[in-house]
């Protein structure tokens, strides 16, 4: 039996979180090829290696055995993403983490390797200080939304709607506690 882990990623791995994100977005993203190309034009490992570098973010790395199944980016939230839609921020704006980016290879759901991923980066966060937990999921991300809900984490409300140039994207905000008791 192979045993489930997280850790911090390192630099070395930024080819295989860019792998990851290609597989999951193209299971995701099907029907939007303007975006799938929109990743292929960027050099994906590279803007991987800088945020595994950048100092006010954690990517963690979810395995399985010798396998790399998923990954999580988490930071304090930036006042932007914690800002209402008239721009106000909340009291504990600067005590609010967020879960910038979660995603698990498709052929490794259903496994608790997300439950995992967040636990680990809400305890991160709490260390950094932070109170609650903020993250961003397409409104018609049900399977995502029904994670982040069992987690504890409900829509406050707010809701952004991304354009691809294709379409948009409208995605709702989600928050919760940092105190989470996912097996």
């Amino acid at each position: 039996m192979s045993i489930a882990r997280v850790r911090l990623a390192t630099v070395e791995d930024a080819k295989e979180i860019a792998r990851i994100q290609r597989v999951a977005w193209e299971a995701a993203y099907a029907d939007l090829p303007g975006a799938l190309a929109a990743l292929d034009a960027v050099d994906a490992e590279q803007q991987w290696t800088d945020a595994i570098e950048f100092p006010f973010s954690t990517v963690y790395l979810a395995t399985e055995g010798e396998f790399n199944v998923g990954f999580c980016v988490a930071g304090i939230a930036p006042e932007s993403e914690v800002a209402d839609a008239s721009g106000a921020l909340p009291d504990d704006a600067a005590k609010t983490g967020l879960i910038a980016s979660l995603l698990v290879e498709p052929r490794w759901g259903r496994r608790g390797h997300a439950g995992r991923l967040l636990g680990t980066a809400a305890q991160g966060l709490r260390e950094l200080g932070a109170e609650r937990g903020i993250s961003w999921v397409g409104q018609s991300d049900h399977p995502a939304l029904g994670f982040y809900r069992r987690a504890g984490w409900n829509p406050d409300g707010t809701v952004r709607v991304l354009d691809t140039g294709e379409t948009t994207i409208r995605e709702v905000r989600l928050t919760g506690t940092l105190d989470l008791a996912l097996a």
